[in-house]
């Protein structure tokens, strides 16, 4: 493995370090440039900030002596505007943004989004929807010969055949779509540096297939490789590589692996296949989803049409001084000056937040974190964070004193991780926390417990708060780290995601019971009243996620009431790309077991108007969900809720002018779900 900042720079180093990437060819003449050797095309405004994915990729490069320019959110409806700064010399670089386009721009009720919190001023609609395939065939339009590389969370999750909420079908790898030659996924430094390298060398960018994390097209599985297919249901067979007569052997570098010397391509069932079969898919799902870790993954191909979709295992996640080196270049930490002193809300969001970690481990069906940075933790080191609150506290304008998050994509993983390296690259559970913490699991927050403690006695810091997802069950696996977050970090609320109440969902999310959260809640409760502080958790729910039937929702209402909860934001499932709960939704079934025709079906609300009372479920107190969830109330024979006793979820009476009801042939209640293949399924009620 070669480091991230071990390359002999680029000639063009001798240029120095750009105040910001350029946006437009003023700032290249200013910076004397007559090229840029890389032009990054995001869907997102650019903030040159450690926690926008463009800024990061960008920084590193120019740390490898590259000019790199930046095309920040295009108009895509004419060509002329990916001219704007020239042709490169070395490759386009291509993604959505730090969010899929089709979230970013539609809701879980596919309603279009009237704002776009990384766009200035929150203005929608400056982004197209399928960001990356229509960025990608703009710049093959107007520079036919410049290599393509696609990257981020978009590409990233979609580098497959997958489910699409937005169109209700199975789609090709985003890399057909896009006509590109090199897909990037997960976290991209390592691989994009090695990339633009290679090809500053001349290499053919069609020689460029032994990286990994990454993905690309060709013809024919080489010679030299072990084929086990994925194809049969219920298990993976090996099988003779075959060659049409005319195929021409390609010579490749052996892949470089942490722990298998043998070239094995695992075969997923062809595009072709899994478009028209769900169960097929689910079980494709559970396949690649067996092939996350970098320790053990092999090769994955997937047929479409008459090319084939080759993924390498994934990139070997970064070390700490990585890490430290990348969160160290310099940005500037504010947007660009060109859009002066417009409100960007996502860089309002992370303006005084610090990212100490990368990945999860926790493995929610309905998150796509693991699938996209992996569930090996990446942490920094404690100098690295310190100095970078130092360096807020010194050079961000509008500082008050207050650290708004130190945390991540959760936010008690820092440095947790298997206590055995040797068992850590064999392991291939999809979580390591469910359905219980696993024994090899180090769950030491004594290195986060000092970080808190350091951090808030740096000159002119007043606060640290803590605003990232907590993990509970990881949490009560250290009372003091409980007591040091109740005691200093929280500022009267702290966010936790239960998710839901009842075991069959919980089951389906790979989320723990909830006897977890009471643990959580006694341990948090006490140690605020012993800080003297008055604080609350406020619980987050998903509605309608795959498993959970209109009892299970009901029962969630229930305690919500129980519990004197009234939650303002609620949200529906919303099936994102490659992850395991969207296979669930798309096939009614459970590819964390073994998938056949006969295994186990997961009910689903489909429909919106069942949707809509899933959603209504958790708002129960909002006069404007008491009609339908009266019509369910009687269909689910509980009637008895009704009325106008402390004992009633909803009374019997409506405010007026709101008395329209939910016709009840809508709700028509599913009794026993079936599947019925290749047509309607009892999921989509």
């Amino acid at each position: 493995m070669k480091p991230v900042f071990s390359y002999r720079p680029y000639w063009a180093k001798r240029f120095g370090v750009a105040p910001v990437l350029p946006t437009s060819r003023e700032e290249m003449d200013n910076l004397g440039w007559d090229a840029c050797d890389v032009v990054l095309v995001t869907g997102d405004a650019y903030v040159d900030h450690p926690s926008f994915g463009m800024a990061v990729i960008g920084r590193v490069l120019e740390a490898q002596g590259f000019r790199v320019g930046i095309l920040a959110q295009p108009d895509w409806q004419s060509a002329e505007n990916f001219m704007h700064l020239g042709k490169p010399n070395i490759c386009f670089g291509v993604t959505a943004g730090n969010m899929d386009s089709m979230v970013n721009r539609y809701t879980s009720d596919k309603k279009r989004r009237s704002n776009d919190a990384y766009t200035p001023k929150g203005e929608g609609g400056r982004r197209p929807d399928r960001s990356v395939i229509v960025y990608a065939q703009r710049c093959r339009e107007v520079f036919k010969d410049v290599p393509i590389i696609l990257g981020g969370i978009e590409a990233s999750l979609r580098r497959l055949a997958h489910y699409d909420y937005w169109s209700d079908k199975v789609r090709r790898s985003i890399l057909v779509d896009a006509k590109a030659d090199l897909l990037v996924y997960g976290n991209g430094e390592r691989q994009i540096v090695e990339i633009v390298h290679r090809l500053a060398k001349k290499e053919p960018i069609k020689e460029l297939v032994d990286i990994r994390g990454t993905v690309f097209l060709r013809d024919h599985i080489p010679q030299g490789w072990q084929e086990l297919s994925a194809e049969n249901l219920g298990h993976i067979e090996s099988r003779p590589v075959t060659h049409p007569p005319d195929y021409i052997p390609v010579n490749i570098p052996t892949m470089a692996s942490v722990q298998t010397t043998k070239q094995q391509v695992i075969r997923l069932p062809a595009f072709e296949k899994v478009a028209s079969d769900p169960i097929l898919y689910a079980h494709a799902s559970r396949a690649y989803h067996g092939e996350m870790n970098p320790g053990n993954a092999r090769t994955i191909v997937q047929r479409h049409g008459r090319k084939e979709v080759w993924m390498n295992p994934p990139a070997l996640p970064l070390t700490t001084a990585e890490l430290d080196q990348v969160f160290e270049l310099p940005f500037t930490r504010v947007p660009h000056p060109v859009y002066e002193q417009a409100n960007i809300p996502a860089y309002e969001m992370i303006r005084f937040s610090i990212n100490i970690m990368r990945g999860c481990f926790g493995g929610c069906t309905f998150c796509s974190i693991t699938e996209h940075e992996g569930r090996i933790i990446q942490s920094r080191s404690e100098k690295s964070i310190l100095n970078e609150i130092e360096t807020i506290r010194d050079t961000v304008p509008g500082f008050t004193g207050v650290i708004s998050d130190l945390g991540g994509p959760t936010a008690n993983m820092y440095r947790l991780a298997c206590k055995d390296k040797k068992i850590e690259a064999s392991c291939r559970r999809p979580s390591c926390v469910f359905p219980k913490i696993c024994s090899n699991l180090n769950t030491d927050h004594d290195p986060l417990i000092k970080i808190y403690r350091k951090a808030r006695k740096l000159r002119g810091i007043k606060k640290i708060l803590v605003a990232s997802g907590l993990r509970y069950d990881l949490a009560i696996q250290s009372p003091e780290y409980i007591k040091e977050l109740a005691s200093h970090h929280v500022g009267g609320y702290l966010k936790i995601a239960p998710e839901h109440t009842e075991p069959g969902p919980l089951s389906k999310m790979m989320k723990p019971e909830l006897s977890s959260y009471y643990t959580f809640k006694k341990l948090f409760d006490d140690a605020s009243k012993k800080a003297g502080k008055e604080q609350y958790l406020i619980p987050y729910f998903i509605a309608a996620h795959p498993g959970s039937r209109d009892e299970d929702m009901l029962q969630l209402a229930l305690w919500l009431k129980e519990n004197n909860f009234r939650l303002d934001q609620v949200q529906n499932f919303l099936p994102s790309p490659m992850a395991v709960a969207s296979a669930m939704y798309h096939s009614n079934k459970n590819p964390l077991h073994k998938v056949t025709e006969k295994s186990e079906v997961v009910w689903t609300a489909k429909a919106a108007t069942r949707r809509r009372l899933h959603k209504a479920f958790l708002r129960y107190h909002d006069a404007n969900n008491w009609p339908i969830l009266r019509t369910a109330l009687r269909k689910l024979g509980r009637a008895d809720l009704i009325g106008n006793g402390k004992r009633h979820l909803i009374p019997s009476w409506q405010p007026a002018g709101m008395e329209r009801s939910v016709p009840q042939r809508k709700l028509k209640m599913v009794k026993k779900p079936g599947y019925r293949r290749n047509k309607k399924r009892a999921g989509g009620n």
